[in-house]
């Protein structure tokens, strides 16, 4: 009995093995939002969350956003990929999910790390919400009114 679990367990290695090198995995952030990226080979559909990039992101403006890299590297039609991205809001999501897919492509071939860097989507932007600080009225930097005339 306790081979046959040695067995299962062997083959699960091997399956795992196998699925690593079908695709390309790469961190994408924004604030708070934080997406992980599996860019696969081949004609495909785009999935955030277990739902369709086009239902997640709805709004055109986010769809001409998110196949940006694509379109810089002329790639449209060659990758697909399958993203989780959590925390922050749909914004900070959008970015998120376009960085991990920049980087993706870059780990996919070097060449396309000059054109990405350039049209600044390699960029981790490093702005977040300031933290509210003790002392001060409800925000980050707002100061207690004076009762002084």
């Amino acid at each position: 009995m306790v081979q046959q679990q040695e067995d299962k367990t062997s083959t699960d290695k091997e399956d795992k093995k196998q699925v690593g090198s079908k695709y390309f995995y790469a961190h994408g952030r924004r604030k708070e939002a934080a997406a992980r990226v599996r860019l696969y080979k081949g004609r495909g559909q785009f999935i955030v969350n277990n739902r369709p990039i086009e239902k997640y992101f709805a709004q055109e403006v986010e769809k001409s956003y998110y196949l940006r890299p694509f379109l810089l590297t002329k790639t449209q039609d060659k990758y697909y990929a399958t993203v989780k991205v959590e925390g922050s809001g749909k914004s900070g999501q959008l970015a998120a999910v376009v960085h991990g897919l920049a980087r993706a492509l870059v780990k996919t071939d070097e060449s396309f790390r000059p054109i990405l860097k350039k049209a600044g989507l390699l960029t981790r932007d490093s702005r977040v919400k300031e933290r509210r600080k003790y002392g001060l009225a409800q925000k980050a930097r707002k100061g207690k009114q004076s009762p002084r005339r």
